[in-house]
């Protein structure tokens, strides 16, 4: 993690809240709300495109209930829920959070990690990432200065097929 410990801080203040643009780094997330057309927008971080059936139910559940319905998935394997109000954020978290997909709420955006979908599943990769995506998603959690990068910024996880590392950003 010595690479993380010399990245520049960043000057934006990151936290819960809705808005529509910071300034800087304007990317949603399942905390910071981002005003669509539609109304606003949560862009919950799933990284690998890993969920469990619970946290599947609490998506379909705030998607439902709060939202237009629909899970729209992102190219980078997360979960938008639309149509949202202004006003949900409290109840929003409160759901994601129960349902661990809000681990840390200073890092909800930045755990932006791409894997290789069928890694350990088909005998057919080099390697098996799973243990490594968990590893790093616990380890971008844990530091205190990976909060500070942007909502952008992209792991990658490839089990040695290539179906993740030709992945353009």
């Amino acid at each position: 993690m010595g690479m993380l410990r010399r990245m520049p801080a960043s000057p934006l203040p990151l936290g819960p809240g809705a808005s529509g643009s910071s300034g800087g780094d304007a990317c949603p997330g399942a905390l910071r709300l981002h005003a669509a057309d539609d109304g606003f927008l949560a862009r919950v971080r799933i990284p690998g495109g890993v969920v469990s059936v619970t946290q599947a139910r609490a998506l379909a559940e705030v998607a439902g209930r709060l939202g237009d319905g629909m899970l729209h998935l992102t190219s980078r394997g997360n979960v938008q829920v639309r149509g949202l109000s202004g006003e949900c954020g409290g109840e929003l978290a409160a759901v994601l959070g129960g349902a661990g997909l809000l681990p840390s709420a200073a890092h909800e955006r930045v755990r932006n990690v791409v894997a290789s979908p069928m890694s350990g599943l088909d005998g057919h990769g080099y390697v098996d990432v799973r243990d490594w995506l968990t590893g790093l998603d616990d380890a971008l959690c844990a530091s205190s200065v990976t909060p500070e990068l942007s909502g952008r910024f992209l792991f990658a996880l490839d089990d040695g097929r290539g179906d993740v590392a030709t992945l353009r950003p």
